[in-house]
């Protein structure tokens, strides 16, 4: 069960919504949370009587419904917090050797039944014989069991649960039923019963990437096949503010590229993932944009107030998570982009706030020298974000600093292997 603290939701209804992006969007949702805690004064996140999560963005309202502040989960990011689990991008990419190896292991039978198909005539052309090997493809080609097991882990620590009906506020994750192709619910407003860690695997089990889920003898996929963010799911729950993020946006390099902060080189160039990202990013924020339009219509007494990054927010699309300094960086950008959000916005953000009685922080959207790091208690890591903003203006200006990136990710890859090997060993050391 939830502590006393946790209960103590606010009335009337505040929910926060949260859209998907993968490991890396998780990590910009987590700054630009910090940030919007920052920016109400008392407020915490943790308070919001409805959370509505969706892929990477189920996992975080999980946390915070489980009440995970967004200070602990920053920290989480780049430093192991006592008695917690640290966050690790690597969890969401180990192969699925069984899947895969099943899949294979059907390879023999379906050659052997599409040839027999062919000389038998019940098929005349060969190519239309073998189409029957594309079920011996894999559904997934990383094994989403660690996530599951990571998040359980996580929710297993004392004081936080497991269970959707344990919970003192009202959470729904959010999945695509993979038989009807239709939204599925799991916790509040939805199906109770299953954990809430099988229901985060659910909704992060992105097709292509990740194997289907079963839960009750039925297949699910990751929510946001429908919609990109189900805002419309806490404002059924009966909020009548609902804060949303979203951190997949469609990036526009002209100008960064005319501003001399980006070499000249199309996202083609960049390989499939990069134009991948790029198709997917611009799909969904098409749909979300329409979507978010709906709601002033269907719901007009409620109050929606959409965080997500600019479209020139080159930093966020070309980082990589697997990089410790590039994590540093994306929640140090979310951070600070969302401030400045704020900020620009503050008339018309001011009273809608007051309607709920909240009332924005000025002095801290005015403060160009707040940081993420300070606000969380860890001030040494703005001297490193100093010395990593060095570096991508190099490396992103000149041929030479292609050179020097590489010495980094070799550096970066060194700094990761000497931290797991330390947490290795303070692992064992605390062994029985």
């Amino acid at each position: 069960m939830q502590n006393s603290s946790q209960s103590s939701a606010l009335a009337p209804p505040i929910g926060l919504a949260l859209a998907g992006g993968a490991p890396g969007g998780a990590i910009y949702e987590i700054g630009a949370m910090r940030a919007l805690d920052e920016a109400i004064d008392g407020f915490d996140l943790t308070q919001c009587g409805v959370f509505v999560g969706v892929s990477a963005g189920a996992f975080l309202a999980a946390c915070l419904a489980n009440g995970l502040r967004t200070d602990q989960q920053v920290r989480a990011i780049v430093k192991r917090e006592p008695d917690e689990h640290p966050f690790r991008p690597e969890i969401f990419f180990n192969p699925a050797v069984k899947e895969i190896t099943k899949r294979l292991l059907q390879a023999p039978r379906l050659l052997g039944g599409a040839l027999t198909a062919y000389v038998t005539r019940k098929e005349k052309r060969l190519v239309d014989a073998l189409t029957v090997l594309g079920r011996s493809l894999p559904v997934g080609i990383f094994d989403n069991d660690p996530v599951r097991d990571y998040v359980a882990r996580i929710f297993s620590i004392k004081g936080r649960t497991d269970d959707f009906q344990q919970l003192a506020s009202k959470l729904t994750v959010v999945t695509t039923d993979l038989e009807s192709g239709e939204s599925m619910r799991f916790g509040y407003l939805g199906w109770p019963h299953a954990p809430i860690s099988v229901a985060v695997q659910a909704s992060t089990a992105l097709p292509g990437l990740y194997p289907p889920v079963e839960i009750n003898g039925r297949h699910y996929v990751d929510g946001i096949l429908l919609k990109t963010m189900h805002a419309s799911v806490a404002l059924e729950a009966g909020a009548e503010l609902v804060f949303c993020i979203n951190p997949l946006v469609p990036v526009d390099t002209r100008s960064a590229v005319q501003q001399n902060l980006l070499r000249q080189a199309p996202v083609s160039r960049r390989g499939l993932p990069a134009v991948l990202s790029q198709a997917v990013r611009t799909m969904i924020h098409s749909r979300m944009s329409l979507g978010m339009r709906a709601y002033d219509n269907a719901y007009p007494d409620a109050d929606i107030l959409l965080i997500e990054p600019p479209r020139d927010d080159y930093e966020d699309f070309f980082s990589n998570i697997f990089s410790f300094s590039s994590r540093r960086a994306v929640v140090a950008h979310a951070f600070d982009a969302t401030r400045r959000s704020l900020l620009a916005r503050r008339e018309s953000i001011e009273p809608m706030l007051a309607r709920h009685g909240l009332r924005l922080n000025v002095d801290f959207l005015h403060d160009e020298q707040s940081d993420v790091w300070s606000s969380v208690g860890l001030p040494e890591f703005s001297r490193l974000e100093t010395q990593d903003a060095e570096h991508d203006k190099m490396s992103k200006m000149t041929p030479e600093g292609a050179d020097l990136d590489l010495r980094h990710d070799l550096e970066a890859v060194l700094e990761r292997v000497e931290r797991i090997a330390v947490e290795r060993k303070t692992e064992l050391s605390h062994s029985p």
